[in-house]
């Protein structure tokens, strides 16, 4: 046995081949999720579809949170959960109205833009210097974007839904940004199953304030759908969690971009979408400002995947 083995279990430490792995199935998840999402968005709309999955998320994370040992939260903690929960309805009902709008695998490669913005926040909100990486980043990103959305106009079948669904998810991302911000800032100060509860409670409750006026019942036949995607939403940020506890981001974002090649497949084989080349070569260009990002600064470099 090697040395750098045996020390590798005297301290319990974990392969960074097994996180990776377990970062794929995350993505795989919570690409499921976002097929499934789309499925029900359609069917009862965006503010019914993420009301309802957070009222359950709430049931469930709490459980999960109430069984296991846990500390109070104090009032500066429970501020912060409030703080990003609104951000967080901000980027799930644009992210998922857009969604329901545009093709899955154009959605995704659009949302891949929110580390770029985390980037340029965290050095509004935090004082990070913003490297030259970061600029050539946001460079590719944007001619990625570009490129999506000139496909979009030189489509026949060209609608002002497209457009405005494309506005939806990069509202969704600029908002995410701030989010990952945020992420980072609660994470220093709560587990991940407390946070996945008090944040879905805190959804739950602002997004509760419009109910009388926007809520309806949910049909029986999609309780099933309902239940299986916060099963997916909180299987995938527990694992993507769990992975980023145990590895460095420099393994694992590479995996996340994984969600791209998902989201084509489940869109073609669930909706009938077909990938044009503008929206493959637009997604290459952003993630590849992404990647270039990642080295500026890793820690925010990740996909809107990993909490919504």
């Amino acid at each position: 046995m090697s040395e750098a083995v045996k020390i590798s279990s005297q301290t319990g430490a974990v392969s960074p081949m097994i996180p990776v792995l377990v970062c794929a199935l995350a993505i795989f998840l919570l690409s499921v999720m976002d097929a499934a999402m789309k499925t029900l968005v359609i069917a009862i709309g965006v503010y019914n579809t993420v009301l309802w999955r957070s009222m359950l998320a709430t049931v469930v994370a709490g459980a999960g949170w109430s069984a296991g040992p846990r500390s109070q939260p104090t009032l500066s903690v429970l501020r912060l959960h409030a703080l990003r929960a609104a951000v967080i309805c901000i980027v799930l009902i644009s992210f998922f109205w857009g969604l329901a709008r545009l093709p899955l695998a154009e959605a995704i490669g659009l949302s891949f833009v929110a580390p770029l913005f985390a980037l340029f926040l965290a050095a509004l909100l935090l004082g990070e210097r913003i490297r030259r990486q970061a600029i050539w980043a946001s460079m590719a990103g944007i001619a990625g974007v570009a490129i999506i959305m000139a496909g979009q106009f030189g489509q026949e079948s060209y609608s002002q839904d497209a457009l405005l669904g494309t506005a939806a998810v990069l509202m969704s991302t600029v908002f995410y940004g701030y989010n990952l911000v945020l992420a980072r800032q609660q994470a220093l100060l709560a587990k991940p199953v407390e946070i996945m509860f008090f944040q879905s409670l805190a959804i739950a409750i602002v997004l509760g304030c419009a109910a009388p006026w926007l809520a309806v019942a949910l049909p029986t036949n999609l309780w099933l759908p309902l239940a299986g995607v916060t099963v997916l939403s909180l299987s995938g940020q527990f694992l993507m969690s769990w992975s980023y506890a145990r590895a460095e981001a420099q393994y694992l974002i590479p995996t996340e971009y994984s969600a791209f090649i998902w989201a084509i497949a489940l869109g073609w084989f669930f909706f009938g979408e077909a990938a044009a080349w503008t929206t493959l070569a637009g997604a290459c260009l952003i993630v590849a400002g992404c990647l270039i990002a990642a080295r500026a600064n890793p820690k925010l470099a990740e996909p809107i995947e990993a909490a919504v």
